[in-house]
């Protein structure tokens, strides 16, 4: 366990986001710890703005704040940002997301990600992101047609972890953009197909 004056802001991917709440709050004692937990609901403007209130609210000691949703509307993360950078004194931040890509760019460079642990591994994909083409796009789709949405959420991961981790590509701004989207829409239920042709369709015209 680190010493509290080690534990800074940062990010922690979980799919249980309750558990990991009870386990921080347990390990930051005796500091003050407060939650901001949706679970079955998209974190959004106004409990951005309760956030803002409890940060502004001066401590004499360390106090936590502990994000977790399984989805942060992009306005609520775009009116934490300043916040973020630039945190009250003895404010720390710490958001428990079950994605990166649930996470807006600009949030994820923010603050670092200490800790991985979804319940899901990440599955290899056999497609090279640094040369795709039209056909092998129309192909993955074709072997992806009766994808289910959270098989989905998955491919999206598996999409993202290919492009930076084993091709080792950057990013562009648009790419970037799309992977922040895409599991969004999954959790709006669009269609799964229409995802992932979004995100391959990008890397096929960056050639």
């Amino acid at each position: 366990m680190q010493a509290l004056s080690q534990i800074r802001s940062h990010i922690i991917i979980s799919d249980e986001i309750e558990a990991e709440f009870e386990r921080l709050e347990t390990e930051l004692k005796p500091s003050r710890v407060v939650k901001f937990l949706l679970i079955d609901e998209s974190f959004k403007i106004e409990h951005a703005k309760a956030v803002l209130a409890e940060a502004y609210i001066s401590e004499s000691q360390t106090k936590y704040i502990v994000i977790g949703s399984k989805d942060i509307t992009d306005i609520a993360q775009n009116s934490l940002l300043k916040l973020l950078e630039e945190p009250p004194e003895n404010i720390e931040f710490i958001i428990i997301s079950p994605t990166k890509s649930n996470l807006l760019a600009t949030v994820r460079s923010r603050l670092p990600i200490l800790k991985q642990e979804n319940s899901h591994k990440v599955e290899s994909l056999d497609i090279n992101l640094t040369r795709l083409d039209y056909k092998e796009v129309f192909t993955f789709l074709k072997d992806n047609a009766r994808v289910k949405k959270e098989d989905a959420k998955s491919l999206v991961e598996s999409i993202f972890h290919r492009a930076t981790v084993t091709d080792m590509l950057i990013l562009s701004p648009l790419q970037l953009d799309n992977f922040d989207k895409a599991y969004r829409l999954l959790t709006l239920n669009s269609r799964p197909q229409s995802v992932l042709a979004m995100l391959l369709m990008s890397f096929a015209q960056d050639r």
